[in-house]
């Protein structure tokens, strides 16, 4: 198990969701592959604390599908197929394609005062994208979503969506992780993004999506070896034209190859 320079700091008012936040982007990024299993004294003897904490964050990813118990073994990361992958990347379609015309019919109801804090989010997972620091990237990724989806007010409806990204990351990562053109790879659309949420421009943000979503799913049929034609079940990416966007040329799954140095803590939000 990666730990880095050791074990993510936890704070001890919330053992138990620290340490599955935790456990959750070391799968994300794909230090935590397929297959790996881990019992509850070796993670609580990694982040230095008792059985009680990290026994229920396992449990919490149990639940969650995240992780799997095996009888007299103990946990397992489980393995993702092409065909899970694809039914993650589904359920993302039908819900965000409906989420941005939701906000296209509501643009006015849009709480303005939370888009500084979405574009500062969206500056740190751009950052780290054109960097193709993916450690980084990862986490950056994830909060930027959460704030994107948090304009919605629909708790619900974020959480959902968040689960979908978190096991969309721990498919892809794998096949990322270690890759010297991930610059080129990742997607670095989270800047745009925004600019037309802010714009109110509905239609362009959910082009941006669709793009995004589009882009994702050929780079993965190419790095994983999987046909593309399995994707035909995804009308919304495959059989709609993409209109013209604003946004510069992509290659791979939307990045520029602009490299941007990395800088410390890049996830952290000013004033947050």
């Amino acid at each position: 198990m990666h730990a880095g320079s050791g074990p993510t700091a936890v704070r001890r008012s919330s053992l138990r969701e620290q340490i599955a936040n935790a456990l959750r982007e070391e799968m994300m990024a794909g230090r935590l592959v397929a297959g790996h299993r881990f019992t509850v004294k070796e993670i609580a003897d990694l982040y230095g604390v008792s059985a009680t904490p990290a026994r229920e964050a396992l449990v919490d990813l149990t639940a969650q599908g995240l992780l799997r118990i095996e009888h007299h073994r103990g946990f397992a990361v489980p393995a993702l197929t092409w065909e899970d992958f694809l039914d993650i990347i589904e359920a993302r379609i039908l819900l965000t394609d409906n989420v941005f015309r939701h906000l296209r019919r509501r643009a006015s109801g849009i709480d303005g005062s939370r888009l500084p804090t979405v574009h500062r989010r969206a500056e740190a997972a751009t950052r780290a994208a054109r960097a193709g620091q993916l450690d980084v990237l990862v986490g950056c990724d994830r909060r930027f979503w959460q704030e994107v989806t948090g304009l919605l007010g629909n708790a619900r409806i974020a959480d959902y969506l968040d689960w979908l990204r978190v096991q969309s990351w721990m498919y892809a990562a794998p096949f990322l992780r270690g890759r010297s053109d991930l610059s080129r790879l990742c997607w670095d659309g989270h800047l745009d993004l925004v600019e037309r949420i802010a714009e109110r421009d509905g239609a362009g943000a959910q082009r941006t999506v669709v793009e995004y979503n589009r882009s994702l799913v050929e780079l993965m049929a190419r790095l994983s070896g999987r046909q593309l034609e399995a994707a035909a079940r995804l009308p919304l990416l495959f059989d709609e034209p993409a209109a013209a966007s604003a946004a510069a040329p992509v290659d791979g799954c939307g990045a520029r190859s602009q490299a941007v140095p990395g800088q410390h803590d890049p996830c952290r939000v000013p004033g947050r």
